[in-house]
């Protein structure tokens, strides 16, 4: 079997393009990949069409680790978050082939299961007013809609620094959320990597009361000297790794012990393989797994094939459910939440197919996303910047 071709469909909305590829092989077979950019879906996709001719087309699918190091290597230049994503979408769609070729889910060529479920963590939920009243009514939506588990990130536009004011309205939000969701549920605290590492650590503090159950990105993510310092003086867990594109890069996170849960994304770090061979690395170092997951209904499902067979594996962002979650449509077979947990894929493959007629419904955007703009949080851009 060989590949003949890839073709790549942008799914749009105003705060994010996804980006889905499907790879084409001379038997007939067709596999789908996505990842989420954001403000380098273009980039993307030219790299995809140089990759196609380089390294992509008259490859085997089945071949995953050899086409990895080829996109990987074969152009010289160091990898860094357009290639890795690129492959990303190649690799998934690749194991997509090879499952159904076999008539296996992904997770049965990967060790086989751990688990039949998986828990999920609700996000973009909170597209309403920013107040204690509008977060407590959105807040008990999710637990109603059967979550145990959710995020956000309450701190406004803060950078480095958040005065009292600020302090005290962002405990207002979290208070507001942890008496809808009751004391049960786990309550992830995002911090986006806004502050600088004495505002964190005194922002935790604040935040203690309401048990986090997790601190993510307190600090911005180049500097893990900075990291080690929060995570020493804070009694919660501490997570972080979206941001790193490169398995090989974790290696200094994981000799700092700052870190209880890495966030790769899938999307964005190389892929399924990649993302399995980072989580067994994880668990030598009794750490767990939570993907960063802010994509479609294909990045979801290629994360759950991951999540089945990863022993470390701790909890699945969500975010279709509630922000654009009418795009779930372009994908069939898209996995749903019920009573909180994802159920185990038994389908050839990701288990899921990409109807390109309702993708092309969404077409590409000028999405745009600021995390340092007022409003970001209603996921509006237009009205973000007015």
């Amino acid at each position: 079997m060989r590949i003949t071709g890839i073709s790549t469909h942008v799914v749009g909305t105003p705060w994010r393009n996804l980006t889905y590829v499907q790879v084409h092989t001379d038997e007939g077979l067709t596999g789908v990949g996505e990842t989420r950019m954001l403000g380098r879906t273009d980039a993307l996709v030219g790299y995809l069409q140089e990759a196609a001719a380089n390294h992509i087309v008259g490859s085997d699918p089945f071949a995953v680790e050899d086409l990895v190091r080829k996109m990987k290597y074969g152009d010289y230049g160091r990898a860094g978050e357009i290639v890795m994503s690129g492959i990303a979408c190649v690799e998934m769609a690749c194991w997509d082939i090879k499952g159904k070729a076999l008539g296996v889910p992904v997770w049965q060529l990967l060790g086989g299961k751990v688990t039949d479920r998986v828990k999920a963590y609700a996000n973009g939920w909170y597209t309403t007013e920013r107040t204690p009243e509008a977060y407590h009514k959105a807040a008990t939506a999710v637990v109603e809609r059967g979550y145990r588990a959710l995020k956000i990130d309450p701190f406004g536009t803060g950078h480095f620094e958040l005065d009292q004011a600020g302090t005290n309205y962002a405990v207002s939000l979290i208070e507001a959320v942890r008496d809808a969701i009751g004391p049960d549920a786990e309550l992830m605290l995002e911090m986006h990597g806004r502050f600088s590492p004495s505002t964190a650590v005194r922002l935790a503090r604040e935040m203690a009361p309401f048990k986090p159950a997790w601190l993510e990105e307190p600090v911005p993510p180049e500097n893990l000297k900075a990291l080690e310092k929060v995570a020493a003086k804070v009694d919660m867990p501490i997570a972080t790794g979206e941001r790193i594109h490169d398995r090989i890069e974790f290696r200094e996170l994981f000799e700092s012990q700052a870190a209880d849960i890495i966030q790769p994304d899938l999307g964005h770090i190389g892929g399924i393989l990649e993302t399995r061979k980072l989580a067994a690395t994880a668990e030598t170092h009794y750490t767990l797994i939570a993907p960063h997951n802010v994509g479609g209904s294909v990045l979801t499902a290629a994360s759950l094939q991951l999540a089945a067979c990863t022993p470390n594996f701790k909890i699945l962002e969500h975010f279709n459910d509630f922000a654009d979650a009418e795009i779930k449509k372009v994908v069939k077979g898209a996995p749903q939440v019920v009573d909180g947990y994802f159920e185990v894929s038994h389908e050839p493959g990701l288990g899921v197919e990409l109807d390109t007629d309702a993708a092309a419904e969404f077409p590409q955007q000028q999405a745009r996303f600021d995390l340092w703009a007022e409003g970001w949080e209603k996921r509006a851009p237009k009205a973000a910047g007015k």
